[in-house]
């Protein structure tokens, strides 16, 4: 029986150990967090309850301890949850001791190879993106889930007895990474940005893993807007992809979908007027513009696109609205992980705003992000290990009308006395930072703020 080892406790290291499983692999799934860890998370105990469904399939479940491999090892597969760094030590020895090594997404891709993939990468629009994509293939009776970085962990529709009709897939540089078989029909690229540097190291090499994605594709689509992607266009090797913008067809830039006289229009058809599009900022409209162009690629009729939009109420954690309190309004952002997202979703916001800000610092340029500050917040309350460093920038700037309150809860009640007293009407969560210094995810961070905002008396 050949033999695969699954890193990563999580809902896709589970879906993948799963999959291996009923295809009549011997698996063992690690994580190299202890036990005590695993416990202090706020999902345990769905975690504790999956290892024990695992355990009882015959899935081996190994806690606090890391890969260990020798000359005799026995392994054939290594599979790679998404959070996983793909250049760790472990890692390159297996690659080096000709174990196989892949990525869950590509794990999947090898069970729904003969269906066609849709996938969404860039630095910032990913998730309303594939989240709009979906609603497009929902309203036209197809079934189309989203998977990836939302939804579904990808091995789950692999494992699921209905296949889907579609896979539309939202894939960050981590998952293109580890899986380097994908060649999905569509292929989505919707902005370029210094992002996850850290782990990347150059800009280039964090270009070269999202284009190898697009490259694979049979079909791809650009976002004009972009400053970056917008260079691409005179490539040869992007001759025939299609391009999207907002600001509309006024040259010979061979669009494929923009805006004019307020409709979304694509493949010279009229869609419906943007303005029944629910979603705030220019950023948003170009994601839809995005998905638009996709959805006509694989067929689906205009009438479905065109109510798919109009219905569409938002994604969570992207400018998602929360609640209102004495006239604030309380915004969740927790998406924006990085300089450019927070930029543009404080950007998005008419009214006068507290800003939410901090968490796990990202390298980047801040430049941009500070400057929308100084334009648009009256105050900014700083949280997480970022706090100090982020105070010690506004400071060059000459921007002093920020707090460091530490946590996420300080900063809730904190924003509401500074909203009335300054009278701004919107308090944001848009912490320009990733939230693992605190939080398990993006998501976790976002719900935490939702929770203390409707706590609110």
């Amino acid at each position: 029986m050949s033999k695969a080892e699954v890193i990563g406790l999580g809902r896709s290291g589970i879906a993948a150990a799963k999959l291996l499983h009923e295809h009549g692999w011997q698996v063992t799934l690690s994580d190299s967090a202890s036990p005590d860890r695993i416990a202090a998370r706020a999902n345990a105990k769905s975690l504790q309850k999956s290892q024990q469904d695992l355990e009882a399939k015959g899935i081996t479940v190994q806690l606090g301890g890391n890969l260990d491999l020798d000359p005799n090892h026995s392994l054939d597969l290594i599979v790679v949850s998404p959070g996983v760094p793909w250049d760790i030590p472990p890692l390159i020895k297996a690659r080096n001791l000709g174990i196989e090594t892949i990525g869950e997404i590509e794990l999947a891709w090898r069970y729904l190879q003969d269906i066609p993939w849709i996938a969404i990468t860039g630095t910032n629009g990913k998730t309303t993106t594939t989240a709009l994509l979906a609603a497009m293939f929902e309203t036209a009776g197809i079934y189309a889930p989203a998977c990836g970085n939302i939804g579904y962990a990808a091995c789950e529709l692999a494992l699921q007895k209905q296949k889907p009709d579609w896979v539309i897939a939202e894939i960050s540089s981590y998952q293109i990474e580890s899986s380097r078989a994908i060649a999905p029909q569509i292929g989505i690229w919707t902005t370029f940005s210094p992002d996850h540097l850290n782990r990347h190291q150059t800009l280039d090499r964090y270009f070269q893993i999202k284009a190898s994605l697009l490259h694979r594709c049979k079909k791809q689509i650009f976002n004009y807007d972009d400053a970056y992607l917008r260079n691409l266009k005179s490539s040869e090797e992007w001759q025939n992809a299609y391009w999207t913008s907002v600001a509309g067809k006024t040259d010979n830039s061979g669009l494929s979908a923009y805006l004019e006289d307020g409709w979304v229009i694509a493949e010279q058809e009229l869609v419906l007027p943007v303005s029944l599009f629910k979603m705030v900022g220019v950023h948003n409209q170009q994601n839809l513009l995005l998905a638009t162009t996709a959805a006509k690629l694989a067929g689906i009729n205009k009438e479905a696109i065109a109510k798919a939009i109009a219905n569409f109420p938002g994604v969570a954690h992207r400018l998602e609205y929360i609640c209102s309190h004495k006239g604030i309004d309380f915004i969740n952002d927790s998406k924006a992980t990085n300089y450019d997202a927070a930029k543009v979703g404080l950007g998005a916001i008419e009214e006068r705003v507290i800003l939410i800000a901090g968490g796990q610092a990202k390298q980047g340029d801040d430049r941009d992000w500070i400057e929308t500050i100084l334009a648009k917040a009256v105050t900014v309350l700083l949280i997480g290990e970022a706090a100090p460093t982020f105070a010690k920038r506004f400071q060059e700037f000459n921007y002093h009308a920020y707090e460091i309150v530490e946590t996420l809860d300080n900063a809730v009640t904190r924003s509401l006395e500074l909203a009335i007293k300054q009278n701004a009407k919107v308090v944001l969560l848009s912490p320009a930072c990733a939230s693992f210094d605190r939080f398990e995810s993006f998501e976790h961070r976002g719900d935490t703020f939702r929770q203390l905002c409707l706590q609110i008396e």
